[in-house]
């Protein structure tokens, strides 16, 4: 370490490094981060307007959208910047700060969705209770302890950084200072960060992860055991778009957090990074507008109404 020189910055290497298809990358992520902007500013703005979804489950689903524009919101300007810039760096504190909002709103969206699994569990197995379990009390009460979760779980693992030394290559072969890209650069054996980011995931994730299997375990028992095959399907269709956002969003990130890390990163790290850190804040309003009947009325009448003042 004495004849090293300690690393103040870090070049992102990002997706490419042909030239003209950074190119065409930055408008393809510019578009896919506008869209995930507009989608999810309309979906706060159509239930933050519209009279008939204040339900808790609407309540969760525009906090989400707000958790999913912050998401989106840590790595994807600083990767556009990249495209475009020939001095491709990023300062040791924008790392460490990128880690701790990238974390922070990570944790607080697995722990939305498990709130709003716990909200379909008292709708459909407990539905004569549900407006004195789920009061408006109750549902802030959920949003602020998985936004203090996010806090709690970014601070375990960025605090260490601080005092971290970095030196000898300062190159990640990544659009972002994804934790597990950027340990290995440290100067000193990162084992002890390993082993903290390890048992963070597992307490963090698998809590999160757990709570929302337990309640969707109740809720297809209870769906099971409806009559109606009509009632089936209509149960069915409100829980299919939570399953699939979580599921798309556990499955990708246990893969990277809980795979051996490397400097290097393969085609398929950057895949999956992409999917959980970038598509899945799209996928979000997509899925649930095109799963939900009560939003896709409340859009199509905020629209109608935007073309009659517009005449």
């Amino acid at each position: 370490m004495a004849n090293q020189t300690i690393i103040t910055e870090f070049i992102l290497l990002g997706i490419s490094s042909d030239p003209h298809l950074q190119v065409f990358l930055f408008f393809v992520f510019l578009i896919i981060f506008s869209m995930t902007l507009l989608g999810n500013a309309t979906i706060m703005v159509v239930i933050r307007m519209e009279v008939s979804l204040q339900s808790p489950m609407f309540f969760f689903l525009s906090h989400l959208a707000f958790v999913d524009i912050c998401y989106s919101s840590v790595t994807v300007p600083k990767m556009l910047e990249n495209f475009l810039s020939k001095n491709k760096t990023i300062s040791k504190k924008g790392c460490i700060a990128q880690n701790f909002f990238f974390f922070q709103s990570a944790c607080a969206e697995v722990f939305i969705l498990s709130a709003m699994a716990f909200d379909r569990y008292v709708a459909i197995c407990d539905p004569l209770h549900y407006s004195t379990i789920m009061k408006r009390t109750v549902c802030r009460q959920l949003v602020g302890g998985s936004w203090s979760m996010g806090f709690l779980y970014a601070m375990v693992n960025t605090l260490p950084l601080v005092n971290v030394q970095f030196c000898g290559n300062n190159t990640i072969s990544h659009y972002s200072c994804e934790l597990p890209s950027l340990l290995p650069l440290s100067c000193s054996d990162p084992v002890n960060h390993y082993v903290i980011l390890l048992c963070s995931v597992v307490v963090f994730g698998l809590s999160s992860f757990l709570l929302t299997l337990v309640s969707y375990s109740h809720i297809i028992a209870t769906i099971l055991k409806i009559c109606s095959a009509e009632g089936r399907s209509k149960a069915f269709s409100t829980c299919t778009s939570h399953l699939t956002v979580v599921g798309l969003f556990y499955s990708a990130a246990f893969f990277r957090y809980m795979k051996p890390s490397s400097e290097s990163l393969t085609e398929l790290d950057k895949v999956v990074s992409i999917q959980y850190s970038i598509l899945t804040p799209l996928l979000n309003p997509i899925i649930y507008s095109l799963k939900n009947h009560e939003i896709k009325t409340a859009l199509r009448k905020r629209f109608r109404n935007f073309r009659v003042f517009e005449m």
